[in-house]
């Protein structure tokens, strides 16, 4: 069984990767961490997770959890990403990140950690297997059906969110201007409103609804003369993104030191 660290083990994600890996044959809770002060310092993962005792409290300290043996870091968090990727790798353990919110700067030290101290990283904004199909599929729409298709992507997520358009919608959107070999920043239009005049053949309307308690929902539209193409995914769980993180900590543990992706997790590439 390999150990694994869930960093943000009482959020509404950490929660679900706790009971997946309860659940998991080859995979075992090894540290459980939240930020300090948090109400849930010191209560057993697994009981706040739902789905029984796991034996293993939740800390506010990363270096603690890693000294347990862990061979692997997930974390779903929104600040700290780095700083956890750092100590990981230098702990000699594999990081799977699934966070939206990571800069380029961001990008370019978890390169730098991969290829200079030898870390092992998957990091992407999103973990499930069928939105990373959908990724190459619109991929392959955009490149085949061409700029007579307009392409506008809608996204909706829970109330609670915080970001817009989600990391998932922009990653769309930057597949669509690699296959048509555009720049994001000019081609990307986040909403309309007033008389905005004749849309532009080389534009893709990004569309951000808030609503509830929506998982995620996805699709991109491809319209043309006569007919329209839609390319969508729907999550009803939150499972799906646990499943997927755990399927990057498997591909990590055998994998070479290197930067990757859910597509090449998945061999979608």
């Amino acid at each position: 069984m390999h150990g694994v660290v869930i960093i943000g083990a009482a959020g509404r994600m950490g929660r679900r990767l706790v009971a997946n890996i309860m659940a998991s044959e080859t995979l075992t809770l090894a540290g459980a961490v939240e930020y300090s002060g948090s109400p849930f310092i010191g209560q057993d993962a697994g009981i706040v997770a739902g789905c029984g005792e796991a034996g293993v409290k939740i800390i506010d300290s990363l270096e603690e959890a890693l000294a347990s043996g862990a061979e692997a870091v997930i974390d779903f968090a929104t600040s700290g990403v780095i700083e956890a990727a750092q100590l990981a790798v230098r702990s000699n353990c594999a990081m799977v990140i699934g966070t939206t919110a990571l800069t380029a700067d961001d990008r370019a030290e978890l390169k730098r950690l991969a290829d200079e101290e030898n870390g092992r990283i998957v990091a992407a904004n999103n973990m499930s297997v069928g939105v990373n199909l959908l990724f190459k599929l619109v991929s392959e729409a955009a490149a085949f059906l061409g700029i007579d298709y307009n392409v506008e992507i809608v996204e909706m997520h829970h109330n609670k969110k915080l970001d817009a358009p989600s990391g998932t919608a922009v990653r769309l959107g930057e597949v669509v201007c690699e296959a048509r070999k555009w720049q994001y920043d000019q081609a990307v239009k986040n909403g309309r409103a007033g008389m905005v005049g004749k849309r532009p053949a080389e534009e893709i309307g990004m569309h951000a609804l808030r609503g509830g308690d929506v998982v995620g929902d996805h699709t991109v539209i491809f319209s043309a003369e006569g007919e329209r193409l839609e390319l969508s995914h729907r999550a009803s769980s939150r499972d799906m993104f646990a499943r997927g993180a755990l399927l990057a900590v498997e591909y990590l543990l055998t994998a070479p030191n290197g930067l990757y992706d859910m597509q090449d997790v998945l061999n979608l590439k």
